[in-house]
């Protein structure tokens, strides 16, 4: 059986500043990586939670059609989102619990419809700690922040 993982990350420099997302999406039998496919971009002016936000949107949005797929992050932010607060959210019409306005709506409300069409198992790990997936999809992030990086002046 062949499973579908996408390891997603974010990334910015200064919150807000210029940011990155990267993915990596692997097919795999069992430990044999069958495929893979490098997905990245940025921004110029964004937060890292919206960055890691889009990381996922991007994962599940880049499948033509409906997959079962893990999905990897090394954030809390969006694993906790997606599986514990949403439904609260939405019940709430968008407000938190102190019934404040949900920060990223629009993105979580993209992340919401574009899940819908899976089905997606969220897994969470911590970030730089080795993983060598989540080093690359680290990497794909910052690779898609460098073009919004303003230029280093040479001393």
């Amino acid at each position: 059986m062949t499973d579908l993982i996408a390891f997603t990350d974010g990334a910015c420099s200064g919150n807000p500043g210029p940011g990155g997302w990267g993915v990596l999406l692997t097919a795999r039998d069992g430990d044999t990586v069958l495929k893979e496919r490098e997905l990245s971009g940025g921004e110029a002016l964004t937060t890292n939670n919206r960055m890691e936000l889009m990381a996922a949107i991007m994962a599940l949005e880049s499948l033509s059609r409906p997959s079962t797929i893990t999905v990897v992050t090394d954030s809390a932010y969006v694993k906790n989102g997606i599986t514990e607060w949403l439904w609260g959210w939405k019940r709430k019409g968008w407000k938190t619990s102190t019934n404040k306005p949900v920060k990223n709506d629009d993105l979580w409300r993209r992340l919401d419809a574009a899940r819908e069409r899976h089905e997606v198992r969220w897994e969470w790990i911590k970030g730089h700690a080795g993983h060598p997936e989540n080093e690359r999809a680290d990497a794909l992030a910052r690779a898609g922040m460098a073009p919004f990086k303003p230029a280093r002046a040479v001393p």
